[in-house]
C-alpha cells in the first residue's frame, strides 16, 4: 500500500507542478487578472473537472503561485546571506548580498515579481498563508541588522519624537531584539528596496538610469546607512 501511495503522491505532485507551470505561462502572456482554470486545463489536455481536484478555484491557484514566488525570492535572499555569512563577510556585505539577490531574482522572474509586487488582481484577497512567505526577505534584513546590534556595531540615527510610539509598536510586533531607532528605518529600507526593484522591472528607469547595477548598489548602501549598519 505504501508503494501505491507513493506513486499516487508523485503523480499528484507532477500534475500540480504542470498546472503551475502552465499558469505561469498564462501570467506571462495575459497577466494575473486573466488567469483561467479552464484555459490551463485546455492547454494541459485535462478536463476542467479534473483540474478542480487540484485547485478548486482560480484564487487557490493564484495563492499557490504567490506563495511560490514569495518563497522563491525569499530563498534567493537567504542563500545569498548564508554564503556571505560563511565567508565571515561584514554586515554591510551581507546586506548587499541579500538585496542584490532580490534584484537578481526579480530580473530573472519578472512575471512572478509582478504577481507579488505589481498591481493587485481584481477580486482576489490574499489569505493568511501568504504572510509568512512574504516576510522572508524582510527577516533576512532584520537578521543582518540584529547581528550588527548584538555585536555593538549598529549606530542608527536619532528617531523623530513623533515616530517613537509607532516604532515601539513595530519593535514589539516585528523585531523585539532591535531598538526603535533601527526598526523604523529598517522597515522603510525594506519597502524602498522593493521600490527600487519595481522601478527597474516596470520600466520607470528607462532613459533615467543607465548603469542600473551600480545605481542599485549605491542606493541600497544608502539604505543601509539609514539603518545604522557599519561601513555604509
Amino acid at each position: 500500500m505504501s508503494t501505491v501511495r507513493g506513486v499516487r503522491e508523485r503523480a499528484r505532485a507532477e500534475i500540480t507542478a504542470a498546472i503551475k507551470d502552465e499558469a505561469k505561462k498564462q501570467l506571462a502572456a495575459e497577466g494575473a487578472a486573466k488567469l483561467s482554470l479552464r484555459a490551463v486545463a485546455r492547454e494541459l489536455g485535462m478536463a476542467s473537472s479534473a483540474l478542480y481536484r487540484y485547485f478548486p478555484s482560480r484564487d487557490e491557484l493564484l495563492t499557490a503561485l504567490i506563495v511560490d514566488a514569495y518563497d522563491s525570492v525569499g530563498a534567493a535572499a537567504e542563500a545569498a546571506h548564508r554564503a556571505a555569512l560563511a565567508e565571515d563577510a561584514p554586515h554591510l556585505a551581507r546586506w548587499l548580498a541579500a538585496t542584490r539577490a532580490v534584484r537578481g531574482w526579480a530580473l530573472a522572474h519578472p512575471h512572478e515579481y509582478a504577481l507579488i509586487y505589481g498591481s493587485p488582481v481584481p477580486g482576489y484577497t490574499a489569505p493568511q498563508a501568504t504572510i509568512g512567505p512574504a516576510a522572508r526577505v524582510g527577516l533576512v534584513l532584520i537578521t543582518v541588522v540584529a547581528d550588527a546590534h548584538r555585536a555593538g556595531e549598529l549606530a542608527p540615527p536619532p528617531l523623530a519624537g513623533d515616530l517613537r510610539a509607532e516604532a515601539e509598536r513595530q519593535v514589539a510586533d516585528l523585531a523585539p531584539d532591535l531598538p526603535p531607532e533601527a526598526v523604523a528605518p529598517l522597515i522603510a529600507a525594506w519597502s524602498q528596496l522593493f521600490g527600487l526593484v519595481s522601478f527597474e522591472i516596470f520600466g520607470q528607469f528607462h532613459r533615467v538610469v543607465d548603469d542600473r547595477e551600480v545605481f542599485f548598489r549605491e542606493a541600497v548602501t544608502a539604505l543601509a546607512r539609514t539603518v545604522g549598519l557599519p561601513g555604509a
